[in-house]
């Protein structure tokens, strides 16, 4: 083995060789395809673009000195604030913690009133219950984790549920990947002993013929919880006798 020239062996060190961990733009991409593609849709998303095109304009003229620069942007920037609080006072009305401090936008009060309601175990390990939505049929699973109450468009369609004009999509996550889902309110969600009026949910597309009972709705209630199996829901104040979907 040749030597250095001090008489040492010579060491060799490891090289090291740098990875750049690829970086999946798809959900990304496909995130903001959904937005742009729900752009039409939604005159909210519609007024937003003409007030930032309109903002532009104004900060341009005032780059260039040209009078009334300075009131077209501010324009655009009034537009701008009014559509986010909006955007924030519809938002709001998934929360009831929330829309106890903001008017109702000319929307019905939402309510969750009755008795107290128990649902069983299915052979699935899903909670599952019969509803009439607007006074039809559909089949709700019961979902904890779902932050939205949701209705397949088909289900939509016979309740003759239609997206709120002005509102704004909303983007979830389904088994397909991101899809924008259109908000929309119940006059009336009936199942066992409870009736909840002026609810609002989205239309969610890609959801197959499933409908999901969401937090936004449980929140409402006095409380919810599971006793040997069965889910039991409890609106309050309760009235009526316990019963079962």
């Amino acid at each position: 083995m040749p030597g250095t020239r001090d008489g040492a062996a010579p060491s060799f060190a490891p090289r090291e060789t740098a990875y750049i961990g690829a970086m999946d733009f798809d959900p990304l991409i496909s995130g903001v395809s959904e937005v742009i593609r729900a752009i039409p849709r939604s005159g909210l998303l519609m007024a937003t673009v003409a007030a930032m095109v309109i903002g532009w304009i104004g900060s341009a003229l005032v780059s260039r000195k040209v009078a009334g620069g300075r009131l077209i942007r501010a324009i655009g920037t009034i537009a701008l604030g009014a559509i986010l609080v909006t955007l924030v006072l519809q938002l709001s009305r998934f929360d009831p913690r929330l829309e106890v401090a903001v008017p109702q936008l000319g929307l019905p009060e939402q309510r969750v009133e009755g008795g107290e309601t128990v649902i069983p175990l299915a052979a699935d390990g899903h909670y599952w219950l019969e509803a009439k939505i607007n006074g039809v049929p559909a089949r709700f699973l019961v979902d904890t984790g779902a932050t939205l109450t949701a209705v397949s468009a088909e289900t939509a369609q016979r309740a003759g549920l239609t997206a709120r004009p002005g509102g704004v999509p909303v983007m979830i996550s389904t088994a397909n990947g991101t899809v924008t889902a259109d908000l929309t309110t119940f006059d009336t969600l009936a199942f066992g002993n409870i009736e909840a009026s002026g609810l609002d949910a989205v239309i969610a597309p890609n959801l197959g013929r499933t409908n999901v009972i969401g937090m936004n709705f449980l929140s409402r209630l006095e409380g919810w919880r599971v006793e040997r199996g069965n889910m039991i829901l409890v609106p309050g104040p309760q009235t009526g006798a316990a019963g079962e979907s």
